[in-house]
């Protein structure tokens, strides 16, 4: 019986793999090698979400999740994330899964396992939020669950989201807030989706990003510079390019690329595009970019309104402006 249920689950809990395809979404077809990549980045999320909504122990993802490519391996532990969350808020009982996650290899996944929670959030009524948000209690990194979410929504409405730029403006998550930062961090998440709804070309990126409304720019920018260094899908030149677009936003551009790389160390997944990527974006290796990452780490914030993620974000910025990465 527990077999048959945890069948169900996953057939239940997991959306069909034309969902992630380039044309089936609409978004934007470069080419054979960049839809390569991205369509795998999705189908690579599915089997993350697939094995957790139907896992019996929580570390039997980990042999599921061997086969996944390096390159890849990550968006399968984000995927898995939003199953465990999606599992504990639908269990009865007190939610554990995410927490035996993280505290076991999803931990050295954090950044994508906060932002596969934020998926979770996106697919499930708010009455259950707390519940599938219970391990997210990073008060710097859970942040990251709404880029998951920014991301979730344009990704899957992006004509509301991306084209339309609406923005989101009633979070009620975390409940002691700050309430006003969770738009920006959303559009953190927007932003890195809007990346992969312009095919990684950076021309249809900026152009996208540049029609929302000015205020928006720096956070939208910063989410598609993580995106073209975690997920890649472009040259050198096309970086350069990018980041030329970015023009005053372009250390937003370097923070994030730095930010991916200290993901991708930290999980043992370095790629030869997040290298090109702080090579270009950072001006410096991906090892150096991430020490960077790990050395402005806020001990608290020092900003009224402002969270301690916000202000991390803001040093790495200006660590990189001072280092004259403009375009």
């Amino acid at each position: 019986m527990a077999g048959t249920i945890r069948a169900l689950r996953r057939r239940v809990l997991t959306p069909d793999i034309s969902e992630t395809l380039v044309a089936t979404r609409g978004f934007h077809d470069k080419g054979p090698q960049s839809r390569a990549v991205l369509e795998t980045v999705g189908s690579s999320f599915l089997t993350g979400l697939s094995s957790a909504a139907g896992a019996h122990r929580v570390t039997d993802v980990d042999l599921d999740l061997a086969e996944v490519p390096r390159r890849f391996r990550g968006f399968a532990y984000e995927g898995a994330a939003m199953g465990f969350a999606l599992v504990d808020a639908l269990t009865p009982g007190s939610p554990r899964r995410s927490a035996e996650f993280l505290a076991g290899s999803g931990g050295r996944h954090v950044y994508m396992a906060y932002v596969g929670i934020g998926w979770a959030l996106a697919r499930l009524p708010r009455f259950l939020w707390r519940r599938a948000a219970a391990a997210a209690t990073d008060p710097l990194l859970r942040w990251l669950v709404h880029d998951g979410y920014g991301f979730h929504q344009a990704y899957f409405h992006t004509d509301t989201y991306v084209r339309g730029r609406r923005p989101v403006t009633d979070f009620p998550w975390p409940p002691e807030g700050p309430a006003s930062y969770a738009a920006r961090a959303i559009d953190q998440g927007i932003g890195r989706a809007t990346w992969f709804v312009a095919g990684s070309d950076p021309t249809i990126a900026a152009d996208l990003i540049d029609r929302f409304a000015q205020e928006r720019r720096q956070d939208l920018y910063s989410g598609a510079g993580l995106a073209a260094a975690y997920a890649g899908g472009c040259t050198e030149d096309e970086l350069r390019l990018f980041l030329h677009r970015a023009g005053e936003h372009a250390p937003f551009v370097a923070q994030s690329a730095a930010f991916a790389a200290q993901a991708r160390i930290r999980a043992g997944l370095l790629m030869p595009h997040t290298e090109l990527a702080t090579r270009v974006l950072c001006r410096t290796s991906a090892a150096e970019a991430a020490r960077v990452t790990d050395e402005l780490i806020p001990a608290e914030p020092i900003a009224p309104g402002l969270p301690a993620y916000e202000m991390w974000r803001r040093a790495v910025a200006e660590r990189f402006r001072a280092a004259r990465v403009q375009p």
